[in-house]
């Protein structure tokens, strides 16, 4: 196979990192950033394939969806007022005790 030249430039320390490493490895300079970067490349060319349905299991969940009617989201209204004092009290633990309770648009009715 014919060889490829690539220059690269980096910082002393991370220059000094490789020469140790190498050296520990017992291998040249030049072979260990070529090893590190073919590793990586075998490592994300594995993980592409693994993964590479996850965009048709999107692309078909999303098409389902379309076809689906679209719900309202539930209101105030929907909840007796039993119901949000049980959200108040759920929620309390997270906003605090004295987080802001807005008035319900209807009449009478506090949320």
């Amino acid at each position: 196979m014919a060889k490829a030249r690539i220059s690269i430039s980096l910082d002393s320390e991370h220059a000094g990192r490789i020469r140790a490493h190498a050296e520990r490895a017992g291998m040249d300079v030049s072979a260990c950033p070529v090893n590190a970067a073919t590793r990586q490349t075998a490592e994300t060319e594995a993980t592409e394939a693994q993964f590479s349905h996850i965009g048709a299991v999107i692309a078909a969940a999303e098409a389902e969806a379309a076809g689906l009617p679209v719900l309202p989201e539930p209101g105030d209204g929907d909840l007796t007022g039993e119901e949000r004092q049980e959200v108040r009290e759920a929620v309390e633990p997270v906003l605090g005790g004295d987080a802001p309770v807005r008035a319900d648009s209807r009449a009478g009715n506090a949320a």
